[in-house]
């Protein structure tokens, strides 16, 4: 099993993270321009969603659409992970009749079982630990806006979720300074706040956090599968709301950014996507470019077979 696999930022090296992103603002461009580009011609991905998703569907199979192949969407119930088939079973008959398969699950391991089975390349859409597509579509959007963030502090507030996660090990490949602020018992993983080391702060307090901040960030309170954990969540999360006066304590050239959906009036004030800080919409749409990047650099081309 040779297949190269992207389940985590840390599959890759720093280098090549650098180099993903700047070939995403390159397909960006290509597209702008409407210039043809199809290096994945008859190559075919598999998208398996076991949560519902807007983002991580349309930006994979518009992208491999663009790039001269085609995506086959698989709702939970068109496929049955881990309830009839085994995930190993199934992933080495999927593997033998696409080209890569992008996973959108809740159990990470569910990701990295089906890797180990698998002879294409496997991309984690998001899972319950990490979301590392995400991360280059934001790390996209803040080289568009500001140029390198290497030595730059962001600032992470609310739940120490898959994002928190992935924006842990961002922290670590790009190098660059993460605040985190979470209420009591909503912390990141522990075993990825030990590898950062002093990379990262945990902080309590939201204005302490986004002090000279140069990126701001948050995600929804409660996220898919949490919904009974709502109005607990609601008590915790209320003084983490993100407004325009929370961004004012940070640096002057801050960006704010979001994996949307967003619930406005929680996570965020009514107004915030609408705050010319707010870099949101830009991000959204970077999901297509970052991703093309990824593809073509994981997927074999389909001149290499001719």
């Amino acid at each position: 099993m040779s297949a190269r696999h992207f389940l985590s930022l840390m599959d890759c090296t720093p280098q090549e993270l650098t180099s993903l992103i700047r070939r995403g603002i390159e397909l960006k461009d290509l597209r702008n321009r409407g210039v043809l580009y199809e290096p994945l011609k008859n190559r075919v991905l598999g998208m398996i969603f076991e949560k519902a998703s807007t983002r991580t569907r349309l930006s994979f199979e518009a992208g491999m659409i663009q790039l001269g192949g085609q995506a086959i969407f698989l709702s939970p119930r068109d496929t049955q992970l881990g309830r009839g088939e085994p995930i190993a079973d199934s992933a080495i008959v999927m593997s033998r009749m696409l080209d890569a398969v992008m996973i959108r699950t809740f159990a990470h391991a569910t990701l990295t079982e089906f890797a180990a089975h698998s002879r294409v390349p496997v991309i984690n859409g998001l899972s319950d630990d990490r979301h590392p597509c995400q991360l280059l579509a934001d790390m996209q959007t803040y080289l568009e806006h500001r140029g390198s963030i290497q030595g730059k502090t962001v600032t992470w507030i609310g739940d120490g979720n898959n994002m928190c996660n992935s924006y842990i090990e961002a922290a670590i490949q790009f190098d660059f300074q993460l605040r985190v602020a979470c209420p009591e018992g909503y912390e990141p993983s522990a075993s990825l706040l030990a590898q950062a080391g002093d990379r990262v702060t945990l902080l309590r307090d939201p204005r302490e956090a986004v002090q000279g901040a140069h990126l701001v960030t948050t995600d929804v309170w409660a996220s898919m599968g949490q919904e009974d954990e709502a109005d607990e969540r609601m008590t915790s999360f209320r003084p983490y709301q993100v407004t325009r006066e929370l961004l004012d304590q940070a640096a002057e050239d801050v960006i704010f950014l979001h994996c949307l959906p967003a619930h406005r009036g929680e996570e965020i004030s009514e107004d915030l996507l609408d705050d010319p800080r707010s870099c949101a919409w830009d991000q959204a749409e970077n999901r297509l470019h970052a991703q093309k990047a990824l593809l073509e650099m994981l997927v074999e081309p389909a001149y290499h077979h001719a």
